[in-house]
This record gives C-alpha cells, sequence and structure tokens, in this order.
C-alpha cells in the first residue's frame, strides 16, 4: 500500500479505541475458552491477530506497509535485552537444579523457614536480595524458584508463596539504584531529577505498602494449614539421600551476587553463574550428573560437557527415582522459555503499532488535558501506566509514554519531578507482573511456574502502591511541590536506547 499524499492521517478516537477493544474481545475469549492454559499457545495468537488488525487500521489511515513492519520489528527488536535474559534464567534454573544450589537452598530453608512465618520471611528475604541485585527478574529466578518449591514441600499455598516472592523482589527492584527502571524514570522526567531523590520520595509510599503486605503474609502465615502428608524432616532426609546438599552448592547464588554488585550486565551475569554451576555439578553431583545423561559410552568429561549442554538447553531432569524430588527439580532450560518468548514478542508487536500509528498518544492526550486538581491528574498518571501494561503488554512502555505526556504538565502545574516519577514507578513499574501477556507478567508466570491469576490477588506489594499513590495525591500528603530555581528541563529518553545504555544484555 502507499501513503496517503500528505502523510498519515492523525487518528481518530474511534481508530484508536477500536484495536483495544479487539485486543480486549479476543483476550476473553482466548481467557474463555482454554483457561489457565491460554499462555501456551492461544493468547499469543490472540495478540497477533490484534497486531494485525492494529496495522490494518494504521494503513487506513495512510501508513505504509513498510512504516507498520519497520515499527513492529522496532518493538521486538527493543525486547532483545529481555530475551536474551529469559533465556539465560532458563539455563540457570536447569543447571541450579543440576548443581545442587536450589535443592540446597530449599533444604535450609526447611531447617529455617516454619509454616507460621514462611511467606512474611520470603518476602522480606527478596526485598533484600532484590535490594542488593538490582533486579526482580533475576531475584524470582533464583530465590523465587526455591521459595515455591519450598512451598510445594511444606504442603502450603504456592500461589501465596509467589505473591510473597513478587512482593519483596518488586520493592528491593524499585528501592535500590542498581535497578535499570529506577534509573530509567528519573532520566524520562527529567527536570533535573536525582535517582537518590526518586527514591527518598518512594520510600513514602513503598514502605507502608511493604510493610502492609509482611503483615498480612504473616496473618497468612498463623492460618496456613499444610496438607503435605511427609514432615519436613523427612523432606530433607530425602534431599540429603539424592544430593550432596553443602554450603558450597551456594557458590553460584554468591556469585551472581558478586556479578549484580560490580554491575555486570544481568544477561551475561546469569549465564555466568548457570555455566559456573554446571561445572560445578560436576565435582559436587557427579552421580546425579551422570544418571541425567544416562550413556555409559562417554567418558567424564564428555559427560559432563553433554550435561551441562543439556540443561542449559532443555532443562535438568531429576532420575532419582524419588517421584517427590524428580517433580520437583526436574526443570529450567532454554527451551522452556520459548512460549513465554513468543508472548513477549506478540505482545511487543502489538504495542509498537500501537505507539507508531499514534493510537496510544490519541488515547492518553484527552486523559492528560481533562485532569483539573493535582490528584487527578496523579490518579490519570497511574490509570495509564496500569492501562498501558494491559494494552501494550511492556513494562518498559508503561514507564516510558506517561514519563513523557505528563511532564510538562506536573511542571505548569507546580508539581516537582519526583511526584511524576513515583506515580510511574507505583503504576507502570509495580503492575506489570499482575498482567498475563505483560513481558513481566509472562517471565515471572513462566520461572516460579505458578499462573498469573493464580498470584495475582496475593501481590499485596504490587496492588498497595498505585492505591496508596492516588491516595496520597487527593489527601496532597507527600505530594512535593517545585521549589524556587527548581530546574525546569524536560529530558525525554527512548525506552530502547535507555535500555542499552543501561547495559541490560
Amino acid at each position: 500500500m502507499t501513503s496517503a499524499p500528505n502523510g498519515p492521517r492523525p487518528p481518530t478516537l474511534l481508530d484508536a479505541t477500536l484495536p483495544v477493544a479487539v485486543l480486549i474481545g479476543l483476550i476473553a475469549l482466548t481467557i474463555a475458552l482454554f483457561g489457565v492454559g491460554a499462555t501456551d499457545g492461544p493468547l499469543q495468537v490472540a495478540l497477533l491477530l490484534s497486531a494485525a488488525f492494529a496495522s490494518l487500521v494504521a494503513f487506513k489511515n495512510g501508513y505504509t506497509t513498510a512504516a507498520i513492519a519497520e515499527a513492529a520489528v522496532g518493538g521486538v527488536t527493543s525486547a532483545m535485552g529481555a530475551i536474551f535474559i529469559l533465556l539465560a534464567v532458563g539455563a540457570l534454573i536447569g543447571t541450579w537444579n543440576m548443581a545442587g544450589t536450589i535443592p540446597t537452598i530449599v533444604h535450609y530453608g526447611l531447617s529455617f523457614l516454619s509454616p507460621t512465618w514462611f511467606y512474611f520471611a520470603s518476602a522480606a528475604i527478596c526485598a533484600l536480595v532484590g535490594m542488593v541485585t538490582g533486579s526482580s527478574w533475576t531475584t524470582a529466578g533464583t530465590l523465587g524458584v526455591a521459595f515455591v518449591g519450598m512451598a510445594k514441600v511444606l504442603g502450603i499455598s504456592e500461589p501465596i508463596a509467589a505473591g510473597a516472592v513478587i512482593s519483596g523482589a518488586y520493592f528491593g527492584d524499585k528501592m535500590t539504584p542498581l535497578s535499570e527502571t529506577t534509573i530509567l524514570v528519573p532520566q524520562l522526567v527529567g527536570r533535573g531529577l536525582s535517582v537518590s531523590r526518586h527514591i527518598r520520595n518512594m520510600i513514602w509510599t513503598a514502605v507502608p505498602a511493604l510493610g502492609v503486605a509482611l503483615v498480612i503474609f504473616l496473618i497468612l502465615g498463623l492460618r496456613a494449614h499444610p496438607s503435605a502428608a511427609a514432615s519436613t524432616d523427612a523432606a530433607q532426609q530425602a534431599l540429603e539421600a539424592e544430593f550432596h546438599i553443602s554450603v558450597v552448592n551456594l557458590l553460584p547464588l554468591l556469585l551472581l551476587v558478586v556479578f549484580s554488585i560490580r554491575k555486570f550486565p544481568p544477561f551475561l551475569s546469569i549465564l555466568g553463574s548457570a555455566l559456573f554451576a554446571g561445572m560445578l555439578a560436576c565435582f559436587t553431583q557427579w552421580s546425579i550428573v551422570r544418571a541425567f545423561v544416562d550413556d555409559p559410552s562417554l567418558g567424564p568429561i564428555a559427560t559432563g560437557i553433554k550435561a551441562i549442554y543439556g540443561a542449559m538447553a532443555t532443562g535438568f531432569v531429576s532420575n532419582t527415582g524419588n517421584q517427590a524430588i524428580d517433580k520437583l527439580f526436574s526443570r529450567g532450560g532454554m527451551a522452556s522459555m520459548l512460549t513465554t518468548i513468543w508472548l513477549v514478542l506478540g505482545a511487543l508487536s502489538f504495542a509498537a503499532i500501537m505507539e507508531h500509528a499514534g493510537f496510544l498518544d490519541r488515547l492518553l492526550r484527552p486523559i492528560v488535558s481533562r485532569t483539573r486538581t493535582k490528584g487527578g491528574l496523579i490518579l490519570a498518571v497511574n490509570a495509564s501506566g496500569i492501562g498501558l501494561n494491559v494494552i501494550a503488554g511492556d513494562q518498559y512502555v508503561a514507564d516510558v509514554l506517561p514519563s513523557r505526556m505528563f511532564s510538562s504538565e506536573f511542571e505548569r502545574r507546580g508539581l516537582a519531578p519526583e511526584a511524576l516519577s513515583r506515580a510511574v514507578e507505583d503504576s507502570g513499574t509495580v503492575t506489570s507482573v499482575l498482567v498475563p501477556w505483560n513481558t513481566c507478567g509472562a517471565y515471572i508466570s513462566g520461572v516460579l511456574g505458578v499462573s498469573t491469576a493464580s498470584y495475582l490477588p496475593f501481590c499485596f506489594f504490587n496492588i498497595l502502591s498505585p492505591i496508596l499513590d492516588v491516595c496520597y495525591g487527593f489527601l496532597g500528603f507527600k505530594v512535593p511541590t517545585v521549589g524556587p530555581g527548581e530546574p525546569t528541563g524536560v529530558a525525554i529518553a527512548d525506552a530502547g536506547s535507555a535500555q542499552r545504555a543501561e547495559g541490560i544484555i
């Protein structure tokens, strides 16, 4: 197709609304027909069909086939960092299981974490580790996997355990200068906003939200009724019988923390820890490695190499004969992440077309112009962040667009830039994990093995953060205003370039 003589036409409100309506309709139909199995392929089809429909509307408005194709490819390209991390985490889960790292964490955890305060401790520990690593993804993909495994052994709720892991991991991600979103959002908002100032202002919503979440997790733990037939002692004995349990097995976790502190790119850090764990397994879990490869014709070196490749590529498969252990620790591999990657590609293709054709801008502009009060403006930012996580399916889109579009309005009304950056983080960053087809929701669900719909009601921190921010806005509590001599220049950054600048891959 060719473009209109005077170039593409601005979209009408109907143009912008129709693709969203089609998306919602197809997703609702998919979930109704396939239930929890929707993310295994049908949901991806729904997203690609929605992207195709958005393309048709864009063609009608004068956009060329080449322009739309370039936009879709650009959207996918911006996700390459996330895709590499997904593959690396899959490899890490496989080799950490083979090396006994995750079984060792589970074993030691069973010694110290009773069902009564398990949820509370899971959230608190993940919050601390998230602050050290600066990544909710890394925290959930390592300790999170172990904690959900422990919940299964203890006979308590895996969805609640997943909610505790996510609440803690996202708090840690928000409250550290090591996090890419914590660095990105102040840059997008601009006006001289520093990362430290941004974090200090987020304390007023993040700490109360986590505090309330911890209290709820403690109450849920007190009311928990473990259903496991075997005692924790029996579970520990079973682990000791199959794996060589030792603090040495925790070296891959220590290495990952060191890489994170030294600010190595996440992909290289995770992949490096995965490779190290695979090599460690050949010394500490040789009987497990040999049973996994199950090829007597191979020598020790060939067996070790094949085991490392296999665990990283298709995941570790436990062959101990203990059904409970084999089921719990047979996981991981890059191949296990391919369905999640498919979901990410579909969501970002739709988002890229919606943004390039001006549909997202057309939907957000009326919201910006019609807000009359400061509380209403903060509500609009939070609603936009949550809405974009649903429509666009990507955390970075939900962070970038509101930061760009509301910055001048916040400045005009005398609100400090940290008021906007907090609203963006409280909505765009933390609610992304609550949407099944969002990159974050797809990733977390994939690594924890718990569906988004199952863990969503228990992500108390993620639910409370935007609620508190909106309440503060209407009450005028801790909503900073611009002081004398405040810088007013607005910086605008591109999500893809920002990710590359922060060294995500």
